[in-house]
């Protein structure tokens, strides 16, 4: 598994069209938690990916875990993010184990590149503290510009894979239905719901527009209240096994 999972460190390596996205929607999300919890709090992250909310989060938390379960990305972090803090251990999801409780863990694009996102979700119950809270975030296919798409006859199935998903890694794609009865199916319940980044129009079209970073924040801000448009679903939820 640990060799299949080293076939996609090249997605993390930059020089890609879809950078852009990457850099907008895994710099706006981190931000998001953090204005919602203290530095003090315990936090455990599942994967280290582009590694933008690893760095962002082990400047802000105190205590701050990362799991991964490819030596490739791994390394390819450490050497972006030499001065990193957060202590990255090498482990497949479905295998990690730990006495220590967290008091915040958060899946970031995580569940669409796993075998059974409600094993995941269920697994990991197990490591949040009894207050603890949990925020994940997935790939809408119901996207703005993946809507556009598909009425303009550019994306036939919203719900595609394109070259790039596989090159990331990605399983599925999710909409605010079906993230709502992953989590209802493993126990949990959402606590609340946002957009990230509203995207109205392609990649390239928005690359040629160049606009300028005020415009780019707006169109995360303007996301927040539209989940079910906007690039990235994110959702605080709470177990209900307590």
């Amino acid at each position: 598994m640990a060799t299949d999972l080293n076939e996609h460190v090249g997605a993390y390596q930059g020089g890609n069209l879809y950078d852009i996205d990457n850099s907008i929607l895994l710099n706006w999300y981190p931000q998001r938690i953090i204005n919602q919890t203290a530095p003090s709090c315990s936090i455990l992250e599942l994967g280290v990916g582009h590694g933008y909310s690893t760095n962002i989060f082990s400047a802000h938390f105190q205590r701050h875990v990362v799991l991964d379960g490819s030596p490739a990305v791994i390394e390819n972090f450490n050497q972006r993010y030499p001065e990193c803090k957060a202590q990255i251990i090498e482990t497949y999801f479905e295998e990690f184990d730990s006495e220590e409780k967290f008091d915040l863990i958060v899946m970031g694009f995580i569940l669409e590149h796993v075998d059974n996102p409600i094993q995941i979700l269920e697994r990991f119950r197990n490591f949040l503290t009894p207050s603890g809270r949990m925020f994940i975030a997935v790939p809408n296919a119901a996207s703005m510009n993946r809507r556009l798409g598909n009425i303009a006859g550019m994306l036939p199935d919203m719900c595609s894979l394109s070259a790039h998903d596989a090159l990331l890694g990605h399983q599925r794609y999710y909409t605010v239905e079906s993230l709502k009865k992953d989590i209802h199916d493993s126990g949990f319940s959402v606590v609340g719901m946002e957009g990230i980044y509203l995207k109205p129009l392609t990649t390239s079209q928005l690359n040629s527009l160049n606009l300028d970073k005020k415009l780019i924040d707006a169109l995360c801000v303007l996301g927040i209240d539209y989940p079910e448009l906007s690039c990235g679903i994110m959702a605080e939820i709470k177990n209900e096994q307590k």
